[in-house]
């Protein structure tokens, strides 16, 4: 019998030994169920082949061809990813919508002797489920957002509250960007694979306490923050880590090291503020990088570029605000604020 969930949270509860995901690798890059491997039966180009000949010769030719790669593909998976599994591996199969393709693998599976399922509704479902979790209702606990100014460390903070024993979610970790135009870390995940992610983090939140979340506009990078958690930010009372301008700028250099790494890059990322900042300014900027000084880049870009945005977002925010002082921001400093910052969480 196919499995059917109602919720994200049920696929960890059902205890498979292993998840795999059957459709084409271009599919299964898009987004996929978390903790899935790649087993297509039918790759990219297969599956363009046999849709064709669906559509210009026939559906009887079309599965002739299908089910001679699928048992192909089926055997060079058996022989070789699967070829460790004990007689007792219980797997779960899905494909698009849970119809031929995991259907045939999974028979296959199950001949062998394995426990093998397959999900009712594939990805398709799956999707709709992430879909509910990220869009649907009041969010399940209280958030409280962690704001600062640019450079700030809050990033870094943020993760130092789990230790301690605080929810959070990090936006900027699972949009892999650090959420300005300096912030790309790589490339992003797709907004389909963002909300997966997402979902898993929402459906994990224990609803007595509150989730600590960073400070972002609608957007991480290219990902768009769900509904469900934007409209709870929005409402969110914030503690604003507050730290001198000269301090920030000392943590900048060490958080962006990899740009300052890439002249190439900065002096393109720097040319991508001209539509916001004047042509002299921009080209200033640009002398600081190339003579290395860092540092006095920072500042600049801050008071002159960042800062005021910040200040002009955050009086529009009809929300409590609570203001941590920071002095230091030295990497032994961090600690002692993240111990201050659940000191406040705590007597909310």
């Amino acid at each position: 019998m196919p499995v059917t969930l109602t919720s994200v949270s049920e696929l960890k509860a059902q205890g498979f030994d292993d998840i795999i995901d059957v459709r084409a690798p271009s599919e299964f890059a898009e987004d996929h169920l978390p903790g899935a491997m790649s087993l297509p039966v039918l790759d990219d180009d297969e599956r363009a082949r046999v849709g064709t000949i669906y559509k210009q010769v026939s559906p009887f030719d079309a599965r002739k061809l299908g089910a001679a790669l699928v048992a192909a593909n089926a055997a060079r998976h058996i022989a070789g990813p699967l070829a460790d599994r004990p007689g007792g591996w219980r797997p779960l199969v899905y494909c698009w919508r849970g119809g031929q393709r995991s259907g045939s693998f999974a028979t296959i599976l199950g001949q062998i002797g394995w426990r093998v399922e397959t999900l009712a509704g594939g990805y398709k479902a799956w999707r709709k489920l992430v879909l509910a979790e990220v869009t649907e209702g009041a969010f399940p606990c209280p958030v409280i957002v962690l704001d600062g100014n640019t450079g700030t460390a809050k990033t870094e903070i943020l993760n130092l509250l789990p230790a301690r024993g605080v929810q959070v979610i990090d936006l900027e970790g699972i949009a892999r960007h650090r959420g300005s135009l300096f912030g790309a870390m790589g490339a992003q995940p797709g907004q389909r694979a963002f909300e997966t992610a997402m979902a898993m983090k929402i459906a994990a939140l224990d609803p007595a306490r509150p989730v600590v979340v960073e400070a972002e506009s609608a957007k991480v990078g290219e990902c768009i923050i769900p509904p469900r958690l934007w409209k709870a930010m929005q409402r969110a009372p914030r503690i604003v880590l507050s730290a001198p301008r000269p301090e920030r700028a000392a943590y900048l250099t060490r958080a962006y090291a990899d740009i300052i790494a890439d002249h190439d890059r900065l002096i393109a990322t720097l040319d991508a503020l001209r539509p916001y900042q004047p042509g002299k300014q921009v080209d200033a900027w640009a002398g600081m990088a190339r003579a290395g000084a860092f540092t006095e880049l920072a500042e600049g870009l801050m008071a002159a570029h960042y800062d005021p945005r910040y200040e002009k977002h955050r009086r529009r925010a009809e929300v409590p605000v609570t203001t941590l002082e920071a002095p230091s921001l030295a990497p032994e400093a961090l600690p002692r604020i993240a111990d201050r910052l659940v000191e406040m969480i705590d007597t909310r």
